[in-house]
């Protein structure tokens, strides 16, 4: 995976970086109980505008919401509850069939569906967006992706040994030998050829302004007003249209998190996310409200550097951290986590303990370990038994000559963060533990974590669907960066190796569990708690799906009570 695409992805979408964006609300109809609410039109409330309608560049969380309702994938991606995992749907294809031994894929295209402009949508598309996703010029976001595709050394795919068209709506997809593919390998919103093919590939990124989209979704582009609202409107011709469903839906750009709440509770904004669970009561007391938890796939965690960043910085090479190489230091400091206070004070029931990368809504490879219990004495104990001792009787414990205590960085403007570190602090001092608490912004602590220039630090990630561990925790610095703790583990290594190349679900399951014990044994981090997105929406709105894949999946069902 490019790395690039990783930072930007995960930056935007996982780690939540808010930028100020001024607001102006006065362009939307009101929908108080003064006035009455727009029938058929949904107001989606968000925090921030979103830098590209291009699908090829549809890197934050609402860029590909709004990029997959407004261009078709071949399949849609939809949530099995009952066993934890992903499945697919017909979309632009109708249906598909797999060869014996799923080297390749016919798909069998729908021919009633066209694009905004009245061209007919064909394979001919579907192979010019593979082709142009996998172009090493573009650097789209899944630039880097295609390792189960047949490559050339710029990792572009190659054509002519991958795609076989037998009609303008049957098309047959050839993988590399030896490879598991599966539909995550055809999982893109498909762009028009006709439009695309005559622009210059190396200026792509800069056609938002020169062009307006052309798109064969349930929806249409209508209008992006930049810091204001992205507006699109039901697509009449498309397959998916319903007229008794929604025919407007907009995405109002409202920064401040007070006043989105304010304007979901005057009706002026139908949906927001990210509600925070001391404004529930208020909300709850609103008969027309709402409140639903996204099943859990985000979590607080805190890292521990497991290599020495003054050695790697300076020789590049890995010695263990001179605090917290030791995996029996590691637990000690778990041991000292109060999790359960910081969920309770600020999570309620809509948090629980973490103990491993694994979210609980993977069933079937959820790994279900007793976590470790919050118990100073334990803390100390493990502490003793590694060495560290308070030798010069001054409070702070020391090994070596070298003293316990180090910067400890969190990122600025998170309360739950602040509440967590400064219960660590007093936690941490009285086994002995000094640490300064450094309030610094992403876009400065994410460089320093992929330089491995510190040493203690307190983050969030969302899980991918589908679940990917090897990205986080294989001790390869170039296919993981995002290890940021350097942790490494010969035989998670191993088992993280085969759970990328077998095909059996039953198989990764009982990997992926192995993998999580012997996490939960070495502690490279310390995993604090699952948090659930918190979705406030007006009960006007019906067919509501709510799922891992997102509040607004199948936005396209919504209808309106009038």
């Amino acid at each position: 995976m490019n790395i690039y695409n990783f930072k930007r992805c995960y930056m935007k979408k996982n780690l939540f970086i808010i930028p100020v964006l001024l607001i102006l609300i006065t362009i939307f109809p009101s929908c108080s109980k003064k006035s009455s609410p727009v029938s058929n039109q949904v107001i989606v409330g968000i925090d921030s505008d979103i830098e590209s309608l291009n699908p090829l560049f549809s890197f934050s969380g609402y860029e590909n919401n709004i990029s997959e309702l407004l261009y078709l994938k071949l399949v849609q991606s939809d949530w099995d509850y009952e066993n934890g995992a992903l499945i697919y749907k017909p979309m632009l294809a109708k249906s598909w069939k797999w060869n014996g031994d799923s080297s390749a894929i016919t798909f069998y295209l729908r021919d009633d569906v066209t694009w905004s402009d009245g061209k007919k949508v064909t394979a001919e598309d579907v192979v010019f967006s593979f082709d142009v996703y996998s172009d090493e010029d573009i650097q789209s976001k899944l630039y880097d992706t295609f390792d189960n595709f047949l490559l050339d050394k710029s990792k572009h795919i190659i054509l002519d040994k991958t795609f076989e068209i037998k009609d303008p709506y049957t098309l047959t997809i050839k993988f590399k030998k030896n490879s598991n593919p599966s539909f995550i390998d055809v999982d893109l919103p498909v762009i028009p050829k006709h439009i695309y093919d005559k622009l210059d590939r190396k200026k792509f990124i800069t056609l938002e302004k020169d062009i307006t989209p052309v798109t064969d979704g349930p929806f249409n582009f209508t209008k992006w007003d930049k810091n204001q609202a992205i507006i699109l409107t039901a697509n009449k011709n498309s397959f998916l249209y319903n007229p008794k469903h929604i025919q407007k839906i907009i995405f109002k750009i409202v920064p401040d998190y007070n006043s989105r709440l304010t304007q979901l509770k005057k009706g002026e904004i139908d949906l927001m996310e990210d509600v925070r669970t001391d404004d529930l009561p208020s909300l709850k007391s609103l008969n027309f409200i709402q409140i639903s938890p996204l099943p859990e796939r985000e979590y607080d965690y805190i890292g521990w550097n497991n290599i020495d960043p003054e050695v790697f910085k300076k020789k590049k090479k890995i010695v263990p951290n001179k605090l917290f190489g030791d995996p029996l230091v590691r637990k000690a400091l778990t041991f000292a986590v109060n999790r359960q206070e910081i969920i309770d004070e600020y999570l309620g029931e809509y948090g629980q303990i973490a103990f491993g990368p694994v979210a609980p809504i993977f069933k079937k490879s959820f790994s279900n370990l007793t976590p470790l219990v919050f118990s100073l004495d334990s803390a100390k104990f493990y502490l003793k038994k590694a060495g560290w001792n308070d030798t010069d009787r001054d409070g702070i414990l020391d090994k070596n000559g070298i003293k316990f205590s180090f910067s400890f960085y969190i990122t600025a403007g998170n309360p739950r963060r602040e509440f967590a570190s400064t219960l660590l602090k007093n936690n941490f001092k009285s086994i002995g533990i000094d640490i300064n608490i450094k309030k610094i912004d992403l876009q400065v602590l994410i460089p320093k974590l992929f330089a491995k220039e510190i040493n203690a630090w307190m983050l969030g990630w969302v899980v991918g669907i589908p679940l990917d561990l090897y990205t986080f925790w294989h001790s390869s610095s170039e296919a993981s960066q995002l290890n940021f703790a350097s942790y490494k583990n010969n035989m998670v290594d191993k088992y993280l190796e085969k759970y990328e190349n077998v095909k059996s679900e039953k198989l990764k399951s009982e990997l992926a569990k192995k993998i999580q014990a012997l996490i939960h044994k070495d502690q490279p981090v310390t995993f604090l708690y699952w948090i659930q997105n918190l979705i406030a929406y007006n009960k006007r709105i019906q067919n509501v799906k709510i799922t891992p894949l997102e509040p607004i999946h199948y936005s396209w069902n919504w209808s309106v009570n009038k």
